[in-house]
């Protein structure tokens, strides 16, 4: 445990920005579940309105940082393709 003031004040700092790191994470891979449920079904119009989803919370975590922005990119390729496919 830190004895300064300011370690301890950086460690509660740390422990509620992890918290909130570890809820949007959560929220953003649910997202990604519904998203691929939706292609599963074949659902095209439901896919649709998932991937705008996923996709909108891929790009915010990758703005915050939560996600690496290569790894935002290769997810949302990957996205696409499949609802490409789906639409041929």
């Amino acid at each position: 445990m830190p004895n300064i003031k300011s370690a301890k004040k950086r460690v509660k700092v740390i422990e509620k920005k992890t918290l909130q790191n570890k809820m949007f994470k959560s929220a953003m891979k649910t997202e990604i579940k519904k998203y691929n449920a939706a292609v599963a079904s074949g659902d095209v119009a439901a896919a649709q309105a998932a991937y705008k989803t996923a996709t909108k919370k891929i790009d915010v975590a990758a703005a915050k940082g939560i996600i690496h922005k290569n790894a935002a990119a290769h997810k949302k390729s990957q996205f696409t393709k499949a609802l490409n496919g789906m639409q041929k």
